[in-house]
């Protein structure tokens, strides 16, 4: 309003002048100072300080080492070296005295231990006509000068000699020795000389052959790796056809003896999977006798194409084991697995080889003709219950067993789950029956009531 009365020429009120001037307070003390933004100001009240202020009493003091420490250069020996050599370094002594010991990188000199041998020894244990007494010493003590570097060795010793003809000298002495001197064999069954004995003439064949490799040009290598190509193509057809004329063979059926006699083979049986079943005398009927039940073994191997020579572990197992379940089937397959489990046998091999492998494979053909048994004898087992119920009743025929009837063969056919349920008799009750429903008749339009 103020404003306005002056904008106006107007005079102001003394009262709402006064009250203005009242309100009004020095907000800033201090001038805003050049160069710094309003922003800035407002937050930080002025420019921050130049150098940055510490507290003295939060800074750690140095402490006082209450001993006196100093280097010195002085004179020192190793047990490494046996000539009494005397080198200098710098030594840190603590109150002008030196530390004591041993030098302090004396602990990795590590030396290999060498097998060193007496005269009475060399006489009886290490004559070799190839080797002189000058020779052998001078090669045990290059052998304890260099730590059995043995590239070093033979550039140093004379008469010149190979690498292998060394290592082979060295290692066979070092090891008749060791066992000279063992009162037992057993007690140094583990050391590493008698354990892991050197074979020459296999080191000079491996390392021909390794110059050899090393020695071929990158087309060689490209021509070997398409000649391992084709070689495993050619192996896993192979495979394959042999699984499919696997696949595709007949079931044989050979003639199995009747039921009596099928038990007394499975109480013989030697088989640790045989068990024995009783199998009661039929009952004598009007009918005519059934013939011999059937049982389908498991279609052996045919003679394909010959396989590889290495015998795989891991494929062909599986392969096989799969080729006799589909023969047989799932539920059967299944079953051999709970059996082979029940009595304990494992249903991969431990220890896969072509032996193992064979005989696992032969347990799981036993285990299937002997499950096929006793499918054969359960099926016994029910018609002669049904004829001891009733012997003038005509028993249901076998899957494998034809019904005969006027003379004539009918193939029987398998019954399903639906007919072997047994229906529940009805109660007769004495009330009366309700009457038929009768439809009313129905009135027609235009008749007359």
């Amino acid at each position: 309003m103020g404003d306005a009365k002056e904008i106006l020429g107007l005079h102001k009120v003394a009262g709402l002048g006064a009250s203005a001037e009242k309100r009004k307070t020095p907000k800033d003390a201090f001038k805003k100072p050049d160069g710094v933004s309003r922003e800035v100001y407002a937050l930080t009240g002025g420019l921050p300080p130049i150098m940055p202020t510490l507290d003295p009493s939060s800074l750690k003091r140095r402490q006082i080492p209450s001993k006196k420490i100093s280097w010195q250069w002085l004179p020192f020996k190793t047990s490494a070296r046996l000539d009494n050599l005397q080198l200098c370094h710098w030594v840190r002594m603590v109150d002008g005295h030196s530390p004591a010991g041993d030098y302090a990188f004396d602990k990795y000199n590590k030396a290999v231990e060498v097998v060193r041998y007496t005269d009475e020894e060399y006489n009886e244990h290490l004559v070799d006509p190839g080797w002189s007494r000058e020779e052998t010493d001078n090669l045990f003590d290059l052998c304890e000068q260099f730590d059995l570097r043995f590239i070093i060795i033979a550039d140093r010793f004379t008469p010149p000699r190979s690498v292998e003809e060394l290592k082979g000298r060295y290692y066979s002495a070092a090891r008749a020795i060791v066992l000279a001197r063992a009162a037992v064999t057993d007690e140094v069954a583990d050391h590493t000389l008698v354990k892991d004995t050197y074979n020459t003439a296999y080191e000079v064949d491996r390392k021909r052959a390794l110059g050899i490799i090393l020695s071929q040009s990158r087309q060689q290598d490209h021509e070997d790796a398409k000649v391992l190509e084709e070689a495993k193509r050619i192996t896993e057809a192979r495979l394959d056809t042999k699984i499919g004329e696997e696949a595709e063979l007949p079931i044989s059926a050979p003639a199995v003896a009747a039921p009596a006699e099928a038990s007394r083979v499975l109480r013989t049986s030697s088989s640790p999977l045989a068990i024995a079943v009783d199998v009661p005398a039929p009952v004598a009927t009007p009918t005519p006798a059934p013939p011999v039940p059937v049982v389908a073994p498991v279609a052996a191997a045919p003679s394909g194409p010959r396989g590889p020579r290495v015998y795989s572990r891991a494929a062909l197992l599986a392969q096989q084991v799969h080729a006799i379940g589909s023969t047989a089937g799932v539920r059967t397959s299944k079953r051999v697995d709970q059996l082979l489990e029940e009595y304990g046998v494992r249903s991969k091999p431990k220890v896969p080889t072509q032996a193992v492998c064979a005989e696992h494979l032969e347990l799981r053909k036993e285990v299937i003709t002997l499950i096929q048994l006793q499918k054969q004898v359960q099926a016994k087992e029910v018609e002669v219950a049904a004829l001891r119920e009733n012997p003038f009743a005509d028993v249901p025929a076998t899957p494998s067993t034809p019904k005969v009837k006027g003379g004539q063969t009918i193939l029987y056919e398998r019954p399903s789950k639906r007919d072997h349920k047994r229906k529940a008799t009805t109660k007769l009750t004495e009330t009366p029956l309700s009457p038929p429903y009768q439809k009313r008749a129905r009135k027609m339009k235009g008749s007359e009531s």
